[in-house]
């Protein structure tokens, strides 16, 4: 077992040597789920996403369909393996490649971390009773970078699930490792974290420049946030959209405080918006004090032009005066 230490200089070279033997090491031990897949998580899983799709909870649909029976839904991959709250992360590199990554670059004084982006792959549906484990590697560290954060490195890593020697997901996973400024930044309106946009999404983000709310439908489903395969797993079918009300109400919701974000002044809302179509969206809500926010206020979307290529939606209070979105 061999467990990394950060050098004694740590400069760039450094660390990158360090990235350099962590990855070298390839695979970490694999990581076994603490249940086999199994019904009573998927009831959670797809009660708390509001995901109605039946062949994971009709045991006489599920076997009508393409499947034959029951089936868990891929974006659960992770879920089978999360250790619980009682795991300490490690930093020997054969058990966590990721934190022997975030435990050489604190000790370089990059101390504050956030997530970029995470793309998932699934290779097959998992049934239940199948026991997963995860093995992660680290695919690439990237810096010093200047970001709207502060100077730091980009850490990526892939994860992979398996059943047995069989590779059933995948997921690539990067965090940002940055050194905060010593003074917060003031907030710039320009500065903003930026979503990733794919081939799933990039009808919502055309549909935003155009002042135009749009939900994914498959056949007569609406799904959002978009994905790539419909609710019933036909993997002939082509999804289209509608163009939504931008009505809605506020589900749920936080108020931000910390840590500072780039163009932000805080505090500022997120809601968890359900539209009048059935679907529910995220987005900051604007023109209205944390304190006035409650479960159940009736909003209206708005659309917050950044710039020629990115229109963010915000969520305003109905009958709000309307400022600047």
């Amino acid at each position: 077992m061999t467990t990394e230490r950060a050098p004694e200089h740590l400069g760039p070279p450094e660390i990158r040597q360090v990235a350099e033997r962590v990855a070298a090491q390839g695979e970490s031990r694999p990581r076994p789920a603490r249940d086999p897949v199994n019904q009573a998580m998927v009831n959670n899983w797809v009660e708390a996403i509001g995901d109605t799709n039946p062949v994971y909870v009709d045991p006489e649909f599920a076997a009508a369909s393409v499947h034959g029976g029951l089936v868990a839904p891929p974006a659960m991959a992770q879920v089978w393996t999360m250790p619980g709250l009682l795991r300490q992360r490690s930093s020997d590199p054969a058990d966590d490649p990721l934190g022997a990554m975030i435990a050489v670059l604190d000790e370089a004084g990059f101390t504050s971390v956030v997530a970029t982006n995470s793309e998932q792959t699934y290779h097959r549906y998992l049934r239940h009773g199948e026991q997963t484990s995860a093995s992660t590697k680290l695919d690439d560290v990237t810096g010093p970078k200047r970001t709207a954060l502060g100077e730091g490195w980009f850490v990526t890593t892939r994860t992979t699930w398996y059943v047995g020697d069989e590779a059933v997901a995948e997921m690539l996973f990067r965090v940002l490792k940055f050194r905060p400024p010593e003074r917060p930044p003031q907030a710039d309106p320009a500065a903003v974290l930026r979503p990733v946009i794919s081939a799933d999404t990039e009808f919502f983000w055309a549909g935003t420049r155009a002042g135009e709310l749009r939900i994914q439908r498959w056949g007569e489903v609406l799904r959002h946030p978009p994905g790539p395969l419909p609710p019933d797993g036909d993997l002939n079918a082509k999804p289209d959209y509608v163009v939504a009300s931008g009505h809605g109400t506020v589900y749920s919701y936080v108020v931000h405080h910390r840590p500072e974000v780039p163009g932000k002044r805080l505090p500022f809302v997120i809601a968890l918006v359900e539209l009048t179509e059935g679907v529910r969206m995220l987005g900051e809500l604007v023109d209205a004090s944390p304190s006035s926010v409650y479960i159940g206020q009736p909003v209206q979307v708005a659309f917050r032009k950044v710039d020629d290529e990115l229109t963010l939606p915000v969520w305003r209070p109905l009958g709000a005066r309307k400022g600047e979105p």
